[in-house]
């Protein structure tokens, strides 16, 4: 039986999957998912906002046996409020669960949970102290990811890490009013800063701040700078020309075919162009130089008469 995903495009890595999710993010989603995998932490996943599912197809390779990954998003159905219509109007047109899923089944057997509705809903569609890792990539009003926000609260076990997306950009000013007021009233503590994310938790963020660090400090690829505000320490993390971490290619991955060395052709020696032959020396007349000789040595009376003689025989081949 054909599927609706069977004459679609499949992307064949994961860099052929379009959205926002730098190398930089990578790295720290691979740092801090295998740390929580190298210490026993097990969890649920959860991402909210997942556009056509780059970061929710590299999360769900650490989903491990016995937990749970959920997700979230509109897709096409209509947004709770006119000011959400209007903004998933302009950035997430294109935007379809038939997408996310084809592209998300090109890299993984099954399906992640999807609920197709606000990010609202999952404060009661998923259970409370149940996810260790929560990614926020949905809607940019305030309103929005305030709830986001403290959904994740609930949600997030202990030591579990919340990555808000967006937390700086000039188009999304809710998103960082949200964030950082929740830094400042809502106990939540920065672990690093990205170009795009900030990676926070409701604990204790040094242990993992002193390993990004120290994994900043031994790469030449990444730039680190560490701050004080408002009691808390930033550490935030440049990209210097990263690579993304390696990654399975899908299903649909092919090997290039090698190209076919090209037979030599063995060089053609230019034409040696040949030396012209040198134009033969004009003879001169023997009889004009014995007549000329003649001239200058007979008396002038014979030299005048052979003079008129001469002229005689030109006038007549002339005439």
């Amino acid at each position: 039986m054909t599927t609706a995903y069977e004459d679609k495009p499949r992307p064949r890595e994961l860099n052929d999957v379009r959205g926002w999710f730098p190398p930089l993010d990578q790295v720290l989603f691979e740092k801090l998912l295998t740390r929580q995998e190298e210490r026993g932490e097990r969890g649920d996943l959860l991402e909210l906002g997942v556009f056509m599912g780059k970061s929710a197809i590299f999360l769900g390779h650490h989903l491990r046996d016995g937990e749970k990954f959920t997700v979230c998003d509109l897709f096409e159905s209509e947004a709770p409020d006119q000011a959400n219509g209007a903004e998933t109007a302009k950035s997430y047109a294109t935007l379809t669960r038939e997408a996310f899923e084809r592209n998300y089944l090109s890299f993984h057997d099954e399906l992640p949970r999807v609920l197709q509705a606000p990010s609202s809903v999952v404060a009661d569609e998923v259970e409370a102290k149940s996810s260790r890792f929560v990614h926020i990539d949905a809607s940019h009003l305030y309103e929005h990811v305030y709830g986001d926000i403290g959904a994740a609260r609930d949600i997030l076990l202990p030591g579990g890490i919340v990555v808000l997306d967006d937390f700086r950009s000039e188009h999304t000013p809710g998103v960082s009013i949200a964030a950082w007021e929740a830094v400042l009233n809502r106990g939540l503590r920065p672990i690093c800063l990205s170009t795009q994310k900030l990676y926070a938790t409701w604990d204790d963020p040094e242990p993992i701040q002193d390993e990004l660090i120290a994994m900043a400090q031994e790469r030449e690829d990444c730039d680190l700078s560490i701050q004080q505000a408002a009691g808390h320490r930033i550490v935030r993390l440049r990209s210097r020309g990263m690579k993304a971490p390696d990654f399975p290619f899908s299903k649909y991955y092919e090997e290039p075919k090698p190209e076919e060395p090209e037979e030599p052709v063995a060089p053609v020696a230019p034409p040696v162009a040949s030396a012209p032959t040198p134009a033969a020396p004009r003879r001169r007349s023997t009889r004009s130089k014995v007549r000329r000789v003649a001239i200058d040595v007979l008396p002038p009376v014979i030299t005048r008469a052979v003079q008129r003689s001469r002229a005689r025989r030109r006038a007549r081949l002339q005439g």
